[in-house]
């Protein structure tokens, strides 16, 4: 059990993390406008798209023209720009986990 008891321990960690608690205030902020939540949601959607096509090796050169268009308009926003921020302050911090626990096993992978 001590796995267990460690990996919910990692969890509770990260909800009271700084970067959780900055991106999950951000996050709820932004979504309580409806206008802002279709443009954040719009956006997500086309990366979302795009990300999909570039693992199956496949490219589409007018929805990363978009997806950058769309990211540069919503980028102007300075609540939006913050988000942004935030969402990748809080992804490295989950990506620098993931990498953690994948180094403690990889001889065996």
């Amino acid at each position: 059990m001590y796995v267990y008891d460690e990996a919910n321990n990692l969890a509770k960690a990260i909800q009271e993390s700084k970067e959780y608690q900055e991106y999950k205030k951000i996050k709820e902020e932004l979504n309580s406008n409806a206008t802002t939540k279709e443009k954040i949601d719009n956006f997500e959607k086309l990366r979302y798209e795009v990300q999909a096509m570039s693992f199956q090796g496949k490219e589409d050169p007018e929805k990363m023209k978009k997806l950058q268009e769309m990211y540069n308009i919503l980028n102007e926003d300075k609540k939006i720009k913050e988000y942004f921020d935030i969402e990748v302050r809080f992804n490295i911090m989950l990506a620098d986990v993931n990498r953690i626990i994948s180094e403690s096993v990889k001889e065996l992978i």
